[in-house]
C-alpha cells in the first residue's frame, strides 16, 4: 500500500513589516495538521514563505528611507526566524525575491497560460487598493472604501495584461460544487460560489515596471511590465517544488500527491478559491484538494496587523514571556472554527493556567505520585477492562480517532476537545474508584481492593500516556513533558515533579 502524500502550506505574507500574531494562528494550524498527519505514518510536506515582490514592500521600504532589498530581506528573516520560537517543523520555506526556483516556475506558467490563450493586453482604468494589491469596481466598496483596510482605494490608469478568468467560470463552479476543490467552512465556500454566481471578471496579471518601481519578475518577453504580486505569489505553491526546474518534488508532492492542502485567511478567499484554480485550469495543471480559511485574530475588536494602530502582537515577544506551548495552545483551543476572536494577555494566561497548571499539571503530578506513593513508582500491567476504569479507557480509545474528524473539519477546538476529555475521565475515574481509599484497604489484607487499584493506577497511567501522546501535534513541548513522565525509567516511572508552572504567577 502506498503511503498517503500531504503537501501542506501556508499563505506567503508581505514583508512590508515584521510578523504579527495573525500570521502565527496560520503557522500553527498548518504545523498541528503536518504533525497530526506524520504521526498518522503519512508522508508531509510542509511549506511556508515570504511574499517579496509587492508594491507595498517597496513603498514600506521608501518611508523607510531604505532599499527595498533591505527591507525585504530583513523583514523575510524575521518570518522564517519565527520556526523555534513557535515549535514549527517546516520542511520547507521560500522567499519568492531571491529563491532561484520562484522565478523560473513563474515564467512557465505564464508561458502556459498564454499558450492556451487566456492573456492579454489591455488599456485599463480602475481603482486599486494598495494594501490588497487588488483592482476593485465600485460596487465592490463599502462607502468608497476597501473592506479589508478601510482605505480609499487610488484610481490607477495604464496598459497591462489580463488574465482570461471569465473563461473558466462554470468549470471553478462545478469543482466547487461538487467537492473536488473543497472549501471549508461551508460559509466561505458559499461565499466563493456567490462570487462565481455574481460574475467572473478578467484580472490584470501585470504591472507597469514604472508603477512597480522595478521591484519584481519581469513579464515574460515584455521587460516593461512587471508580473502582478498575485500572480507571482500564488505560484509559490508549484515553483517551491521546482515546476519550473524538472525537479521531481513537483510530481511527488502536487501531481501525484494525494491531498494538496493550502491554509488562508478569510481576506484572500477569492486569490486562493477563484484566481489560482483558474490558472492552474489555465496551465493544465492539478488543483488544490483543499482550502482551509481561518478568520481573523483581533485586538479590542480591530483586526491584529503589522502596521501598528495598536493592534500588532509580536508573536516572538509572547512566547519569550509565556511559552511556545501556552501561545500554540491558546491559538488551537480558543480561536473558533468560524468567527473571529480578541486576543489579549490575560486571555492566554488564564487558558494556559487553568488547563497546564490547573488541569494537564495537576492530573499527572496525582498520578504519579499515587504510583509512588502505593506501587513505589512501577506501574501495574494494565488488566481487564474492570474495577469502573473501562469508561476511562473507552474514551483514551476513542480520542485518536475523534482527532483525526476534528482535524479532517478543519476543527481545532473539537481536536483538542476530544483530547481533553480524557483529562475530565480521568478526574471522574479517580474521584468515582478514591484509590486512597483502596490502598488503606489492602493494607488491612483486603486482596480484592489490591487488584483493584492495580487496575486503577494502571487505566490512569495509559491514559496520561495516549494523553501525551495525542498532544503531539498541538503543543509539542507539553506532550514531551507528559510522556517523560509516564514513562518508566529502568523499572519505574521518573519521580513526580510540577510539570507547569502558573503565568500569573511569574508576571
Amino acid at each position: 500500500m502506498t503511503t498517503p502524500r500531504h503537501y501542506i502550506t501556508t499563505t506567503i505574507p508581505y514583508v512590508n513589516a515584521r510578523p504579527h500574531l495573525g500570521f502565527a494562528l496560520e503557522l500553527v494550524q498548518a504545523d498541528t495538521l503536518a504533525r497530526h498527519r506524520r504521526q498518522r505514518g503519512d508522508d508531509v510536506r510542509l511549506l511556508s514563505g515570504t511574499d517579496d515582490n509587492s508594491l507595498k514592500n517597496v513603498l514600506a521600504a521608501e518611508a523607510e528611507g531604505v532599499d527595498v532589498q533591505t527591507l525585504v530581506d530583513r523583514n523575510a528573516d524575521a518570518f522564517a526566524a519565527l520556526r523555534d520560537p513557535l515549535a514549527l517543523s517546516l520542511d520547507d520555506f521560500i522567499r519568492t525575491s531571491s529563491d532561484p526556483r520562484h522565478r523560473a516556475g513563474v515564467e512557465r506558467l505564464w508561458r502556459r497560460c498564454a499558450e492556451a490563450g487566456d492573456l492579454y493586453r489591455k488599456a485599463y482604468e480602475g481603482l486599486y487598493c494598495v494594501g490588497c494589491e487588488q483592482f476593485y469596481t465600485p460596487d465592490e466598496l463599502v462607502d468608497g472604501r476597501c473592506a479589508e483596510h478601510g482605505t480609499e482605494p487610488q484610481r490607477v490608469a495604464e496598459e497591462n495584461w489580463f488574465f482570461r478568468l471569465s473563461r473558466h467560470t462554470d468549470r471553478l463552479r462545478e469543482l466547487i460544487t461538487s467537492g473536488a476543490l473543497r472549501i471549508e467552512p461551508a460559509a466561505r465556500r458559499n461565499e466563493v460560489l456567490a462570487l462565481i454566481d455574481g460574475g467572473l471578471h478578467d484580472f490584470s496579471v501585470s504591472r507597469s515596471h514604472t508603477r512597480a518601481r522595478g521591484w519584481g519578475i519581469p513579464v515574460p518577453d515584455d521587460p516593461d511590465q512587471v508580473v502582478y504580486v498575485w500572480w507571482d505569489a500564488l505560484g509559490n505553491y508549484v515553483t517551491s517544488l521546482g515546476y519550473g526546474t524538472d525537479d521531481p518534488a513537483y510530481e511527488r508532492w502536487w501531481a501525484a500527491g494525494d491531498r494538496r492542502v493550502h491554509l488562508v485567511g478569510k481576506g484572500v478567499v477569492r486569490f486562493h478559491a477563484v484566481y489560482w484554480p483558474a490558472m492552474l485550469l489555465s496551465a493544465g495543471l492539478p488543483l488544490p484538494t483543499d482550502i482551509l480559511v481561518h478568520d481573523y485574530l483581533t485586538v479590542g475588536g480591530r483586526k491584529i496587523s503589522k502596521s501598528g494602530n495598536g493592534t500588532t502582537v509580536d508573536p516572538v515577544a509572547l512566547t519569550a514571556a509565556y511559552g511556545t506551548d501556552a501561545v500554540r495552545w491558546w491559538l488551537l483551543r480558543d480561536v473558533p472554527r468560524v468567527g473571529d476572536a480578541d486576543f489579549t494577555e490575560e486571555r492566554l494566561i488564564a487558558r494556559a493556567d487553568a488547563d497546564f497548571a490547573g488541569g494537564l499539571g495537576n492530573l499527572v503530578h496525582r498520578i504519579v505520585t499515587m504510583v509512588h506513593r502505593y506501587r513505589a513508582g512501577t506501574v501495574p500491567a494494565l488488566g481487564a477492562d474492570r474495577f469502573a476504569v473501562t469508561p476511562l479507557l473507552d474514551v483514551c480509545r476513542a480520542a485518536p480517532g475523534r482527532i483525526d474528524a476534528a482535524l479532517g473539519d478543519f476543527d481545532f477546538r473539537r481536536a483538542v476537545d476530544a483530547a481533553w476529555d480524557i483529562v475530565e475521565e480521568a478526574n471522574r475515574c479517580i474521584d468515582a474508584t478514591r484509590p486512597w481509599e483502596l490502598a488503606r484497604a489492602e493494607r488491612q489484607g483486603n486482596a480484592d481492593a489490591a487488584e483493584r487499584l492495580d487496575a486503577v493506577l494502571a487505566a490512569l497511567v495509559t491514559a496520561c500516556w495516549v494523553l501525551g501522546d495525542e498532544l503531539r501535534p498541538f503543543v509539542p513541548g507539553a506532550a514531551e513533558r507528559i510522556v517523560r513522565q509516564v514513562t518508566p525509567v529502568g523499572r519505574a516511572l521518573p519521580e513526580a515533579a510540577p510539570l507547569f508552572g502558573r503565568l500569573q504567577e511569574q508576571r
